[in-house]
């Protein structure tokens, strides 16, 4: 549960509804029912109007729901109806490649600079208008610069080593690519990706 009493199960699906939803709106879609819904995500209609209930429904009987209202509802409790100013520690091609994501960018995740042990080494290769800087370089520019959002894509003693910086520099938030689980103070969230977990999910699943 989450400081509101939503589980993380909810709070799981709520990207995807924001997803098709999306995509629905694209295609020209004005209304759908929970049951329609349903079927493009493969989650019950009781399912979903219990999740959307939790937040105040949104839909009318005998309607359903406005594709474009709830779209912008969902990204409104997603927290995606502001701008968000992210920075990348590292600057390897995992790091590059999601810091030049172009579907953050239009999301309102905005990647401002890049932090790198040896920033020197990655010059000639370096593939993006976004700045590189060194790594001791962070504290000060966390100082002048209002930063949201970490992304650590380094090993995992640098990525431990970086929590106090990130922290005493204001960061909230951090997107985790280091094989850890970081430990950090309660007023700050991590969201840790760890690819090789995914993979060996599929693997089970395809051997189950």
């Amino acid at each position: 549960m989450d400081s509101k009493g939503i589980s993380k199960a909810v709070i799981n699906r709520l990207p995807r509804y924001y997803r098709y939803l999306g995509m629905l709106k694209e295609d020209g879609v004005e209304r759908i029912s929970s049951s329609e819904l349903s079927r493009h995500m493969n989650v019950t209609a009781s399912q979903i109007r219990q999740d959307l209930n939790l937040f105040g429904g949104f839909g009318q009987q005998g309607y359903g729901y406005n594709v474009k209202n709830l779209y912008e509802e969902i990204g409104k409790i997603l927290g995606l109806d502001r701008e968000y100013h992210l920075i990348v520690i590292g600057a390897g091609r995992l790091a590059r490649a999601v810091g030049c994501y172009v579907g953050f960018q239009e999301q309102g995740f905005r990647v401002t600079a890049y932090f790198d042990r040896n920033p020197g080494k990655h010059q000639g290769e370096w593939d993006t208008s976004i700045p590189l800087y060194s790594l001791e370089e962070l504290e000060g520019y966390l100082k002048n610069n209002r930063i949201d959002i970490a992304v650590l894509a380094i090993p995992v003693e640098a990525a431990r080593r970086i929590v106090p910086v990130l922290d005493s520099g204001g960061v909230k938030g951090i997107w985790n690519f280091a094989h850890t689980d970081l430990k950090v103070p309660d007023y700050m969230t991590v969201q840790s990706v760890h690819l090789s977990e995914s993979l060996m999910q599929l693997s089970y699943k395809i051997n189950h």
